[in-house]
């Protein structure tokens, strides 16, 4: 029987970076061959994104008064500056909130669906010829390890989201570049979250995913950016994340050298 073969690395940064988006459709073939643990994958998003649409939607519902309270000194303003102002704030303030609600989701499900994730992405791992120098981890451990992971890079995230969010009342460029920037940082901590469990199995941890996904940024980033606007499109967050699991698995491959493909 032929092993499993490495594929040829994609050059040039485009190509990286379309390469890396390739990986969550591939994540999708995978995971969709087996109906079973498509409702099982399903589930946990479904809690997840519930919980944190409602506290998006209370975000939403506030908005106009987060807005004047955090501008208070637009308060002798003319009407109409004042105003431009605070919808812009507004906006700025959806936007911060928005990519953190993404983090967040992931962070979440992850943790509730560990046991179900976790499955998803060693069938992946299988298909491919299985984890080299595998490690067994205690279930308890492992989902200890995988919180205390989530929220660091939840409140990694959070402090990105200052700057981003000051950037984001800059007229024009708050509105255009911002959101791109926003999603790129997004896609970057997505990419870092989803890889916890294939990193786990071989006994690395988060600052070994930040040095290997560092060394694959390009195709990293292409990963998790297609995930993160994945994620933004309704109900494509709880339907999307099984198979982001399942191409987190075959990125954390790809990012080490192992085969991807079958022989």
């Amino acid at each position: 029987m032929n092993s499993p073969s490495v594929v040829a690395p994609v050059t040039g940064a485009a190509g990286q970076f379309l390469s890396g988006a390739g990986l969550l459709l591939r994540g999708l073939a995978v995971y969709v061959r087996s109906p079973k643990l498509v409702v099982l994958g399903i589930v946990p998003a479904l809690v997840s994104g519930l919980l944190l649409l409602g506290a998006f939607v209370g975000l939403v519902w506030f908005v106009d008064d987060l807005a004047a309270l955090v501008t208070p000194f637009a308060d002798d303003w003319s009407s109409g500056l004042r105003d431009t102002l605070r919808v812009v704030t507004g906006l700025a303030l959806l936007g911060v909130g928005g990519l953190l609600a993404v983090v967040a989701f992931t962070a979440l499900t992850l943790i509730i669906g560990d046991p179900f994730y976790e499955k998803i992405s060693e069938l992946v791992e299988q298909r491919y010829g299985g984890t080299p120098d595998l490690v067994e981890v205690p279930f308890w451990k492992a989902l200890r390890r995988s919180a205390v992971d989530s929220v660091r890079l939840v409140a990694v995230s959070a402090l990105v989201g200052v700057p981003l969010f000051v950037a984001g009342l800059i007229p024009v460029v708050g509105q255009t570049v911002v959101p791109v920037i926003g999603a790129l940082v997004g896609g970057w901590f997505l990419a870092l979250e989803l890889v916890g469990a294939p990193f786990q199995r071989r006994g690395m941890g988060l600052p070994d995913r930040r040095r290997v996904l560092r060394n694959n940024r390009t195709m990293s980033l292409g990963f998790g950016t297609a995930v993160f606007v994945c994620f933004l499109i309704p109900l494509g967050a709880v339907l999307i994340m099984p198979a982001a699991v399942a191409g987190a698995a075959l990125l954390t491959r790809r990012s080490l050298g192992q085969p991807v493909e079958r022989g």
